[in-house]
């Protein structure tokens, strides 16, 4: 004789069905036998004192000199961080006994579970008062459809975790007036659309997680840019593509998401700088991350970290890895340069009084004015054209001077202009018997006397830099 069973989602009829034996269905246990059947080990017969067999769930386990660890493992009342992942944990089991066995629990893991009523989570939870990390991922569960009434059962809860549960955006609302200390939600993968403003709940959270929720969309994010404590949103795999903040004009700074600090945008389909250019406008972000992106992915990745940097005024760290002050100045120094013609040709002007740059150019570069208050207005000399790409232009002869050694003899070198700067350096170690990570560059030229340009970025070739023929290469160490 068989169980019937519903169909797999993707075969499902209202009035199909299966059948499967009843010793191939799991029904699952209580919460007490599963903790006992992962933390309870039994003394077995012992050997010379020294060999001892235990059993640790179903399984007879042979330990040498592991006495002290299985005391404390089997006293349940002194565990504080349990998993029970994939332990068919169906129901809290007696009333009372939770609360009588292992009391101090702290974090618990109750992912991948048979668990399907959030009243069932709450019978668990009320018996655990000193909680602070709860996971409940990949458990499908019924929540409520009215505000549930378990005052103090969540006292202690930092962290919860609901990937993979089908909670609904509404539900997260209506449960969330039990989560007074909350400060980390997790809801990944749960197709969830933000369709209303958090008032009065959430205001403690500093992470939230939102990553693979495909309904989202900016005006969503909106929604929740007026909580006071958010520090870290984890946006990955939205499909997000734009961003606009209507609040903060050019230059300005927004009063949304007022305490972000930690943005994560990866797998997304950013395209445009211009969501670079309004991130800036956020007034506490210092990293971000936003790797595999259309505009991230390529062979242009190097450049396109430059650009960011130099875009966003503020960031310290980027996809993970930290900003130099060095790394900055070269940013947006090399940025001041790459869009300097542009910006002469818009209005922009070296004299103050006459530089008037369109809107359309701030509105694609609304950090360059700042820019050049930063180093300066960028001069014809370095706004000159490139030189048509010709035999007679491939070689450049220059002279190499090292300021800071004065027996050292002027040298002179022909050095094609499509050398990168760490190629230059690996030539100068080999001449100059330096190691190249202790050299620093930067040339002169006749047509800017006066004026020293440093060649910061090891990328970059001498041609980006302009370096033309006759030019001198200033070396330090």
């Amino acid at each position: 004789m068989g169980i019937f069973s519903p169909l797999h989602k993707e075969d499902w009829h209202p009035t199909g069905g299966s059948f499967i034996r009843p010793n191939k269905v799991n029904f699952g246990i209580d919460f007490i036998t599963a903790i006992k059947n992962r933390y309870v080990l039994e003394d077995g017969p012992e050997e010379d004192g020294k060999e001892e067999v235990i059993t640790i769930g179903n399984k007879l386990v042979e330990t040498v000199g592991f006495d002290t660890v299985i005391k404390q493992q089997s006293q349940l009342c002194q565990l504080e961080e349990v998993s029970l992942r994939s332990c068919a944990v169906n129901c809290a089991g007696d009333r009372g006994a939770i609360a009588r066995a292992c009391p101090n629990i702290k974090e618990l893991d109750l992912s991948k579970n048979l668990l399907s009523s959030w009243d069932e989570v709450i019978r668990i939870a009320d018996q655990l008062k000193h909680l602070e990390v709860l996971n409940l991922s990949e458990n499908k569960l019924k929540f409520p459809s009215v505000s549930p009434s378990a005052p103090g059962t969540f006292s202690a809860l930092k962290v919860l975790v609901l990937n993979r549960t089908g909670i609904t955006w509404a539900e997260v609302l209506r449960c969330a007036a039990g989560w007074p200390v909350l400060e980390e939600l997790h809801l990944e993968s749960n197709n969830i659309s933000i369709s209303e403003r958090p008032t009065d709940v959430l205001q403690t959270v500093k992470l939230l997680d939102l990553s693979s929720n495909k309904l989202i969309d900016e005006n969503q994010l909106f929604l929740i840019a007026y909580l006071p404590r958010l520090e870290r949103l984890i946006l990955c795999d939205i499909g997000i593509s734009n961003l606009h903040f209507p609040d903060a004009g050019i230059g300005c700074k927004t009063s949304l998401f007022p305490s972000l600090q930690y943005l994560l945008v990866d797998n997304n389909q950013i395209s445009q700088w211009s969501f670079f250019n309004e991130l800036d406008k956020l007034q506490s972000l210092h990293a971000l991350s936003c790797m595999r992106n259309p505009l991230t992915e390529g062979d242009k990745a190097a450049t396109t970290r430059q650009l960011i940097i130099a875009k966003i005024g503020q960031l310290k760290t980027l996809n993970k890895c930290e900003i130099l002050a060095e790394e900055r100045r070269g940013a947006e120094l090399d940025y001041r340069k790459a869009f300097g013609n542009e910006w002469k040709n818009a209005g922009g002007h070296q004299d103050p009084d006459r530089n008037r740059p369109s809107d359309e150019f701030l509105a694609a570069h609304p950090r360059f004015q700042l820019l050049c208050l930063k180093y300066g207005a960028p001069e014809d000399g370095e706004l000159k054209p490139q030189q048509p790409f010709m035999l007679k232009n491939q070689l450049l002869t220059l002279k190499i001077k090292c300021p800071n050694q004065l027996d050292q003899k002027v040298l002179e070198k022909q050095l094609p202009d499509s050398m990168t700067i760490q190629k230059v350096k690996g030539l100068l170690s080999r001449l100059l018997k330096v190691p190249a990570s202790d050299l620093l560059l930067s040339y002169e030229s006749p047509k800017m006397p006066g004026r020293e340009i440093e060649l910061e970025n090891d990328l970059y070739s001498l041609q980006f830099y302009s370096v033309e023929n006759g030019d001198c290469l200033l070396v330090r160490w």
